[in-house]
């Protein structure tokens, strides 16, 4: 079928959504990217004359999309190197989606994001269509050709699920500001003492590296561990800065909703720190190093304004 400008205009109006429904399907930018493409091209085959509700349409063709990509991305991450964490989205960015409520804004958190990895595709999809969506539970089933109170289930026992990595505090970007310069006044004192006083007892420390770049396979566990881990991960070094290629530039902003700290070499993004808060404390830190997870984050750092850096690492 040839689509017109109206097509094309009527399929645009709905890609905001569609990406941030994939991101939080995948926990990756580019694979949502990816299946709001497939969905278009779906939608330029289809005889969209015939089609009563495009929202409705466009949504189940892209959701069940995403189903079928999670199922072989689960295959694939059982073979991944190291620990597999999503991609981060920075502040600003549109395929973080809506963000009105509590539930929304939880719903793309990082530690949110990781937890969902243990759902079943149908109970990821029924609780982001759901929780992040407000989707109703009637058009939920029509989308996955399941039953309204088999959707309400699955909804409930997903949310049981995912209610352990919610975070328990919500920040603000000023407040996201303060708890990264006071962590990193810490982590660059040389001194281990000062950045246990920052965490909790079973603060955790995960990094992503994808095999591409150095990071441990598996997670520090425990304040003085992670404080250890971190005064080193500061502490400057000829070695590491071969590494690296320099000495990048250090931020604070938030991505996925919460304090982050970015770094970034000649423009190009190589890191971000995620830091899960808690009214006790920091309680872990997602770091993303993979450099193909953080090629939508560069194109986005290079098109907004963040300010000048806190510091310029000496690693």
């Amino acid at each position: 079928m040839v689509l017109t400008m109206d097509d094309v205009d009527r399929f645009e109006a709905s890609r905001p959504r569609l990406e941030a429904i994939a991101y939080r399907l995948l926990g990756s930018a580019s694979e949502a990217e990816d299946a709001v493409q497939d969905t278009f091209l779906r939608w330029q085959a289809a005889d969209v004359d015939l089609i009563e509700v495009p929202e409705a349409w466009l949504t189940k063709v892209l959701t069940n999309l995403c189903l079928n990509q999670l199922t072989s991305a689960r295959a694939r991450r059982e073979t991944y190197v190291g620990e597999w964490l999503p991609e981060p989205l920075l502040a600003g960015d549109p395929m973080l989606g809506p963000a009105d409520t509590a539930e929304q804004r939880e719903s793309v958190s990082y530690a949110v994001l990781a937890v969902m990895e243990r759902l079943s595709p149908n109970e990821r999809a029924v609780y982001v269509l759901r929780e992040a969506f407000d989707y109703p539970h009637r058009e939920i089933a029509e989308i996955l050709d399941i039953t309204e109170a088999g959707s309400q289930q699955i909804f409930h026992r997903a949310k049981k699920h995912v209610a352990s990595g919610k975070a328990r505090t919500e920040i603000d970007e000023a407040e996201a500001r303060r708890i990264v310069e006071e962590f990193l006044a810490a982590a660059t004192s040389g001194r281990t003492e000062p950045l246990v006083r920052l965490l909790t007892g079973d603060a955790v420390s995960i990094g992503d590296g994808g095999g591409k770049v150095p990071a441990r396979a598996r997670a520090f566990e425990g304040a003085l561990a992670v404080a250890t881990f971190m005064r080193g991960l500061f502490k400057p070094g000829i070695a590491k800065r071969k590494v690296i290629g320099g000495s990048p530039d250090i931020y604070a902003t938030t991505a996925n909703g919460v304090p982050a700290i970015v770094a970034v070499l000649d423009g190009r993004v190589i890191g971000v720190m995620c830091l899960e808060v808690t009214a006790e404390g920091i309680t872990a830190f997602r770091n993303q190093v993979n450099p193909d997870k953080l090629e939508r984050a560069t194109r986005h750092w290079a098109a907004s304004d963040h300010g000048a850096p806190l510091l310029t690492a000496a690693f």
